[in-house]
């Protein structure tokens, strides 16, 4: 992801049902209704341990969308939660920080460990879902794990505290091209121990295979063939379960692409997201306005038998 150039963000510290959040939205000018006059709002779950500003540059992929998204207990400038939360609880916390914004059907993005949000929203809040895209994600835990040696690292936040251990090992840790890395690792802000064990024990037994057949919702699977942290594998696993789903493999695609590759992934993505869709009164790119609709011909009535006087010899015709 490139540095942004105009978007920027209103940050806001949330207080709702009971947990602290620090969220983020990125307004629109355009007029009417999101996901009636114009596109849905994304909701964006981050991947483990990482803040917002390491999305930030996403906002210029969509300039006529709005984006919401929020970090985490504990990471970013969330302060630390005291209590342990599960999937479901995100969720239903998720929806209310839509409701803050008065936001009501949104499509959903989520990134590695955000991916396994983004599932849980989608399954739990099927109303208040338009599209899924999900990238270098999981089915939780029935996957196929990574190399061994790289997902040790991820158990310790040392990757987001140490600067220079993250750009000298982003390609061992990540796999595929380093481009975008200086960038990535300038917006970093490390998490709280605390919170990134939070994080870690959040998914402990999670699975959405058992729920990935009943997904009504249009499904991107978006995996990089040679990513270190979550093998392509997963995407075929999930594309085989969700029922709306396709899959696109981003050649020589670590697991975070995203960075990597943005030039080449955000075109893919704007496209699924608008595939199929209209909006009246669009402004903006990718918004198209919504074409009138054609006048309903009416069939065309018979002439009416004409009747005539009956003449001499018309009874004799039909003796």
């Amino acid at each position: 992801m490139s540095k942004p150039q105009g978007r920027v963000p209103e940050y806001k510290l949330l207080k709702l049902g009971g947990r602290t959040v620090r969220a983020a939205h990125w307004p629109v000018d355009l007029p009417g209704k999101a996901g009636k006059d114009r596109p849905r709002p994304i909701l964006f779950f981050n991947g483990i341990g990482a803040n917002i500003e390491l999305m930030e540059p996403m906002a210029e992929w969509f300039p006529d969308r709005e984006i919401i998204t929020f970090d985490m207990p504990g990471v970013g400038h969330s302060p630390t939660g005291l209590v342990p939360y599960r999937p479901w609880m995100i969720a239903r916390f998720t929806c209310q920080v839509l409701d803050h914004y008065g936001m009501d059907v949104v499509d959903v993005m989520g990134v590695s460990w955000g991916g396994g949000m983004a599932q849980q929203f989608a399954f739990q809040h099927p109303r208040r879902t338009g599209k899924l895209l999900l990238a270098a994600t999981s089915a939780g835990m029935l996957m196929v794990p990574g190399d061994p040696a790289v997902l040790a690292s991820m158990a310790s936040p040392r990757r987001y505290m140490d600067k220079d251990y993250m750009l000298e090992n982003f390609a061992k840790l990540y796999g595929g091209d380093t481009k975008g890395k200086a960038g990535h690792a300038l917006r970093l802000k490390p998490p709280s121990i605390i919170g990134y064990l939070q994080q870690l024990t959040c998914m402990i037994g999670w699975t959405s295979a058992w729920f990935l057949p009943f997904l009504r919702a249009p499904t991107l699977i978006m995996m990089g063939d040679a990513d270190k942290i979550v093998p392509v594998a997963n995407g075929h696993i999930l594309k085989a379960l969700a029922a709306n789903a396709e899959l696109h493999i981003v050649e020589a695609g670590g697991h975070l692409f995203l960075v990597s590759q943005a030039e080449k992934v955000a075109p893919i993505m704007k496209a699924f997201f608008d595939r199929g869709e209209v909006w009246a009164d669009g402004a903006g790119d990718g918004v198209v306005a919504r074409p009138a609709r054609p006048a309903r011909a009416r069939p065309a009535k018979a002439p009416a038998a004409r009747s005539r006087k009956p003449r001499s010899g018309d009874a004799l015709a039909t003796a």
